[in-house]
Protein backbone atom coordinates (compact mmCIF):
# COMPACT_ATOMS: atom_id res chain seq x y z
CA UNK A 1 0.00 0.00 0.00
CA UNK A 2 2.74 2.15 0.65
CA UNK A 3 4.46 1.21 -2.92
CA UNK A 4 1.04 2.45 -4.05
CA UNK A 5 0.76 6.30 -2.47
CA UNK A 6 4.61 7.10 -3.25
CA UNK A 7 3.86 5.86 -7.07
CA UNK A 8 1.28 8.16 -7.02
CA UNK A 9 2.86 10.83 -5.07
CA UNK A 10 5.83 10.97 -7.53
CA UNK A 11 3.14 10.83 -10.35
CA UNK A 12 1.42 14.27 -8.88
CA UNK A 13 5.16 15.66 -8.41
CA UNK A 14 5.81 14.86 -12.04
CA UNK A 15 2.86 16.78 -13.51
CA UNK A 16 4.01 19.88 -11.94
CA UNK A 17 7.44 20.10 -12.95
CA UNK A 18 8.07 22.64 -16.16
CA UNK A 19 9.75 19.62 -18.39
CA UNK A 20 7.56 16.68 -17.49
CA UNK A 21 6.19 13.48 -20.03
CA UNK A 22 2.79 14.37 -18.63
CA UNK A 23 0.30 16.35 -20.87
CA UNK A 24 -1.74 18.01 -18.73
CA UNK A 25 -4.09 19.16 -21.06
CA UNK A 26 -4.97 15.56 -21.79
CA UNK A 27 -5.29 14.65 -18.27
CA UNK A 28 -8.20 17.77 -17.63
CA UNK A 29 -9.88 16.56 -20.58
CA UNK A 30 -9.89 13.00 -19.78
CA UNK A 31 -11.32 13.65 -16.14
CA UNK A 32 -13.66 16.06 -17.55
CA UNK A 33 -15.06 13.20 -19.50
CA UNK A 34 -15.80 11.26 -16.38
CA UNK A 35 -17.64 13.55 -14.97
CA UNK A 36 -19.83 13.73 -17.65
CA UNK A 37 -20.04 9.87 -18.24
CA UNK A 38 -20.44 9.65 -14.20
CA UNK A 39 -22.83 12.54 -14.31
CA UNK A 40 -25.02 10.12 -17.38
CA UNK A 41 -24.97 7.15 -15.51
CA UNK A 42 -26.25 8.78 -12.23
CA UNK A 43 -29.14 10.50 -14.43
CA UNK A 44 -29.86 7.28 -16.36
CA UNK A 45 -29.62 5.22 -13.17
CA UNK A 46 -32.64 7.65 -11.56
CA UNK A 47 -34.41 7.95 -14.20
CA UNK A 48 -35.15 4.39 -14.43
CA UNK A 49 -36.11 4.30 -10.05
CA UNK A 50 -38.84 6.96 -11.49
CA UNK A 51 -37.25 10.00 -9.90
CA UNK A 52 -35.51 13.35 -11.10
CA UNK A 53 -32.39 14.42 -10.99
CA UNK A 54 -31.91 17.80 -12.08
CA UNK A 55 -28.77 18.57 -14.31
CA UNK A 56 -27.91 21.63 -14.69
CA UNK A 57 -27.46 22.40 -18.28
CA UNK A 58 -25.03 24.39 -17.60
CA UNK A 59 -22.45 22.71 -15.75
CA UNK A 60 -22.97 19.80 -18.20
CA UNK A 61 -22.26 22.01 -20.97
CA UNK A 62 -19.10 23.23 -18.87
CA UNK A 63 -17.95 19.61 -18.54
CA UNK A 64 -19.04 19.47 -22.37
CA UNK A 65 -16.82 22.66 -23.04
CA UNK A 66 -13.90 21.91 -20.55
CA UNK A 67 -13.69 18.07 -22.58
CA UNK A 68 -13.90 19.88 -25.84
CA UNK A 69 -11.02 22.18 -25.16
CA UNK A 70 -9.20 20.32 -23.13
CA UNK A 71 -8.62 17.06 -25.55
CA UNK A 72 -8.76 19.37 -28.73
CA UNK A 73 -5.94 21.93 -27.48
CA UNK A 74 -3.84 18.40 -26.54
CA UNK A 75 -4.72 17.18 -30.22
CA UNK A 76 -3.61 20.34 -32.02
CA UNK A 77 -0.38 20.48 -29.96
CA UNK A 78 0.58 16.95 -30.58
CA UNK A 79 -0.09 17.47 -34.73
CA UNK A 80 1.68 21.31 -34.80
CA UNK A 81 3.54 21.85 -31.33
CA UNK A 82 6.74 20.57 -32.76
CA UNK A 83 7.60 22.93 -36.08
CA UNK A 84 11.10 23.14 -33.98
CA UNK A 85 11.67 19.59 -34.13
CA UNK A 86 11.43 18.93 -37.61
CA UNK A 87 13.82 17.66 -39.69
CA UNK A 88 13.69 19.82 -43.19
Amino acid sequence: MKRLFKKIENGLTEMFKDDNSINEKAVIGFLAFLMMVLTLLIDLYTGIKGEEMPIHEFVFDGFLYITLGALGIASVDKIWGNKGNKEE
